[in-house]
Order: C-alpha cells, then sequence, then structure tokens
C-alpha cells in the first residue's frame, strides 16, 4: 500500500515538472527522475543554479 502512494505522489511531482522544466533550458524527459526518492529535490536544485544562470544574463 505504501508504493502506491509513493508512486501517486511521484506522479503528482512529475507532471508539473515536466511543463516547468523546458522554461529553464532542461528537457522534460528528467521528470522522470521524481520517481527516484530525493529526484525532485535534485531537480528543483538543478533548476535553482538555472535560475542564477538566467538571471545573470
Amino acid at each position: 500500500m505504501g508504493g502506491l502512494w509513493w508512486l501517486i505522489l511521484s506522479a503528482l511531482t512529475a507532471i508539473p515538472m515536466i511543463k516547468l522544466l523546458p522554461f529553464f533550458g532542461i528537457n522534460k524527459w528528467w521528470a522522470m527522475v521524481c520517481l527516484v526518492p530525493l529526484g525532485t529535490i535534485a531537480l528543483l536544485w538543478w533548476m535553482g543554479l538555472k535560475l542564477k544562470e538566467l538571471e545573470k544574463l
């Protein structure tokens, strides 16, 4: 039962990431990293780094 909740929460975070990642210049297929524990945190960190790069321009 716990695995089912994990899949539901992963899907709920992967769907918005699919839409957000292209705005940061990251391929949308990287959203599948949300299925791995701590993957969402890693993607948010990567998006933050890309945002810093975009601010410098």
